[in-house]
């Protein structure tokens, strides 16, 4: 399908600094609708409002699903790329597929994508900072009843950002959520829809409220093994391996968590997928043996944690601070972000200027 362009009249001035996260967007979005069986009308437009009926579906059943991407500013030649931005499409039609919406044709998708970055890659700000690519789809059907909507619309909105987290790369503080869970084995712990992160709100929001960063999640069942933060992946570094909780279906599929444990494996390091026991993690804190924690996620890169508040107590991890890993870590991937590195030159899509 040919997609076509209709530009913003009054496009505002790309910011050079300060960009927060996720308050700033371009002058322009795309927009693709669904009925009748089929996606039609791939347009790029100005940014703007969409207009939902009371009744649409999504705003009963939270039908909706979205993901979190990246395109970067080379730091050799000043050209636009996105990193891994075939993974996010394939997470996002898996997630369409466990929240019965009509998937998107990869190829249209990465049109999609190439043409509206490279209409607004004046707002691509240099690297470290990035623009955030944010795809969503809803369901926009009218009517009451709880079933899959006929209807959706699928859109896509960029803007630049800085760091996720208010202080930088200044290790995290992170409380142990001992009352709520997020997903349970069967839900939709997978796939990237509201619904997972409107559960992780209120213990966020009252970890936040005793001076923590974020929240790290344990099974639903147990209760006692780490599944992963409020909102991305997190890992535990031992003197030999590095241990995660495996992708199953309560966790999401990272895209940073993948590349990370490919980096392991370039540094030589053993990736162990299991289960972390908390009251384990939290001992090997105690005795030395835990040597750093790091979270990872799109937003985030490679951010180290410092304390884990568990049972009524804070535990330091090591001394408090970033340890060489995840420095080495965070340090790969931010060159491979800025397009100065050797390192999986197959992770960067470069946006094609259209002319």
């Amino acid at each position: 399908m040919n997609i076509t362009i209709t530009r913003n009249p009054n496009p505002a001035t790309p910011p050079t600094d300060n960009f927060g996260f996720g308050t700033t967007f371009t002058p322009h979005m795309f927009v693709m609708d669904y009925n009748e069986g089929q996606w039609h009308d791939p347009r790029i437009v100005a940014y703007g409002p969409i207009s939902l009926d009371p009744a649409a579906k999504v705003l009963h059943y939270g039908q909706e699903i979205f993901e979190g991407m990246k395109a970067y500013k080379s730091g050799a030649d000043g050209s636009v790329h996105m990193f891994r931005p075939d993974r996010n499409i394939a997470r996002f039609n898996r997630s369409c597929e466990r929240m019965c919406m009509p998937k998107i044709d990869p190829d249209l998708f990465m049109q999609a994508l190439n043409q509206l970055i490279d209409l607004d890659r004046a707002w691509v700000p240099q690297s470290p900072n990035a623009l955030y690519i944010r795809p969503t789809m809803i369901s926009t059907q009218v009517g009451l009843g709880v079933k899959a909507s006929t209807d959706y619309i699928f859109f896509i909105i960029i803007g630049p950002v800085g760091s996720y987290f208010k202080g930088g790369i200044n290790p995290l503080k992170l409380k142990v959520e001992e009352k709520y869970v997020r997903s349970a084995p069967g839900g939709t712990g997978s796939a990237k829809t509201g619904g997972n992160y409107a559960a992780s709100l209120l213990p966020i929001q009252l970890a936040q409220a005793e001076g923590y960063d974020n929240i790290i999640w344990l099974d639903a069942v147990e209760k006692k093994y780490v599944e992963e933060m409020g909102a991305m992946n997190i890992m535990f570094v031992y003197e030999d391996k590095v241990v995660t909780a495996p992708a199953v279906d309560t966790i999401l599929h990272g895209v940073t968590r993948a590349s990370v444990g490919a980096l392991l494996g370039d540094f030589g390091i053993e990736w162990v997928e299991e289960h972390p026991a908390i009251a384990q993690i939290i001992k090997d804190a105690h005795s030395g043996k835990l040597k750093e924690v790091f979270a990872c996620g799109t937003a985030a890169v490679v951010t180290p944690v410092g304390v884990i508040h568990y049972q009524g107590a804070d535990h330091t991890i090591a001394d408090g601070k970033e340890g060489p890993l995840t420095s080495k870590l965070r340090n790969a991937l931010t060159g491979i972000h800025a397009g100065g590195s050797d390192l999986h030159p197959e992770w960067v899509f470069k946006v094609p200027e259209q002319g």
